[in-house]
């Protein structure tokens, strides 16, 4: 007779829900709403998040959008990417990287990330160069930021443009400076799960005015500011977000710095507390890195347990009560890549260049940073759960 294996839970109420509110955002929606005027044009609150949101990036400019894939697309499209042109994009990436890509016409080329830190490296970058190559999109994977100086280096090397994805990563510093301080344009998202969200918005910070100010019209319709006569100056659509959505991302905001404060210090318990468990990895650290916001932590299964046992450990999580998710597959593995512009490398090809973004998309999982804002005693338990549930999994065909 098999004995039945202990229950593993996390009790309700012990891990933070998100998205985190009080009555910060409730004053702001109220004062946005006593505005009057409820989009950018009449109100403030957007203008005012976008200079906040500058000044805690490090950056001269911000301009907030709709989501983080039309922040990629502005930033694609003031630099001129479009049809003929190759743009190389992390293999491990939600599919907006190489999406937006497509969108404007132009076709990503997937390259492998870094088997500890999962960001694109310069080798990797270097590999995928063509003649058509115009561009790069490092992601600074679950706020782990790439390795800018080396991509940068490749990019003044090549005449390439190069643009930060930091969906991920607000609040991020690598080599003693915030992303937004670097000298390209980086593109960030408030979708709902994100380490602050109004529900769905995203935003671009700049190096300079030019690029800024050619964005702040694409964004509106190519209609510049004070315009009465529908005088559109140049061809974009809408990606403005309401005084709404400004007015809660400037409460979101505010709080961001001591979450992520209290997040490092639990991405360091966790990674010390697992760091002894067989067949299990976590993301790594380089030690440029001074700042990482956390906005995933990030798990890795050795191959022995097979899909499967990645697949089952995500739903023995979301049974114990830890929020957590399958990785992204490579983007070529999504059927919507085929949907739209894309290299004529084969599948297979794509797979044999990209062998770490193969395993981490097979054989990886991510907890949803929420869990990094528990206390010690918690972290504690969830370590515990997760050693265990890695424990109990078999062998991949067992």
């Amino acid at each position: 007779m098999t004995t039945a294996e202990p229950e593993l839970k996390i009790e309700p109420g012990k891990l933070p829900s998100w998205p985190q509110y009080d009555d910060t955002e409730r004053t702001a929606l109220s004062r946005a709403l006593d505005q009057g005027q409820w989009w950018r044009v009449g109100g403030q609150e957007v203008e005012l998040f976008e200079q906040e949101f500058a000044r805690y990036q490090g950056a001269p400019y911000a301009l907030a959008v709709n989501s983080g894939t039309a922040a990629l697309e502005l930033a694609l499209r003031i630099n001129g990417i479009g049809p003929g042109d190759e743009v190389i994009v992390p293999a491990f990436t939600f599919i907006s990287t190489s999406l937006a890509v497509q969108n404007v016409g132009a076709t990503p080329v997937p390259a492998d990330v870094d088997p500890g830190n999962y960001c694109l490296t310069p080798e990797a970058v270097r590999a995928a160069l063509t003649g058509r190559t115009r561009a790069m999109i490092p992601v600074h994977m679950a706020g782990h930021v790439a390795d800018l100086p080396g991509l940068s280096r490749i990019a003044a090397e090549r005449g390439l443009i190069l643009i930060q994805d930091a969906a991920h990563a607000q609040g991020a510093v690598r080599d003693g400076a915030l992303i937004g301080a670097h000298p390209t344009v980086a593109c960030y998202s408030f979708q709902n799960g994100k380490l602050m969200t109004a529900g769905e918005g995203g935003a671009l910070t700049f190096p300079d005015e030019k690029s800024y100010e050619q964005a702040y019209l694409m964004h509106t319709c190519g209609r510049p500011r004070g315009d009465v006569r529908y005088n559109h100056t140049t061809g974009g659509s809408n990606h403005r977000i309401t005084e709404f959505t400004g007015a809660v991302l400037r409460a979101q905001l505010a709080r961001l710095a001591a979450q992520t404060v209290i997040r490092e210090r639990r991405a360091g318990l966790l990674d010390e507390l697992l760091s002894g468990v067989p067949g299990l990895s976590v993301q790594g650290r380089d030690p440029e890195m001074a700042v990482n916001p956390h906005y995933m932590y990030l798990l890795t299964l050795d191959e022995a347990f097979g899909r499967e046992g990645r697949d089952r450990m995500v739903t023995d999580l979301m049974a114990a009560g830890i929020p957590a998710c399958v990785n992204f597959p490579p983007v070529y593995r999504t059927p919507g890549f085929g949907h739209g512009p894309r290299p004529t490398t084969s599948e297979a090809e794509l797979a044999e260049r990209c062998a770490v973004s193969e395993r981490v998309g097979a054989h990886g999982l991510w907890v949803h940073h929420r869990v990094l804002l528990a206390e010690p005693e918690v972290i504690e338990e969830v370590a515990e759960v997760i050693s265990t549930l890695v424990g109990r999994l078999p062998a991949a065909g067992a």
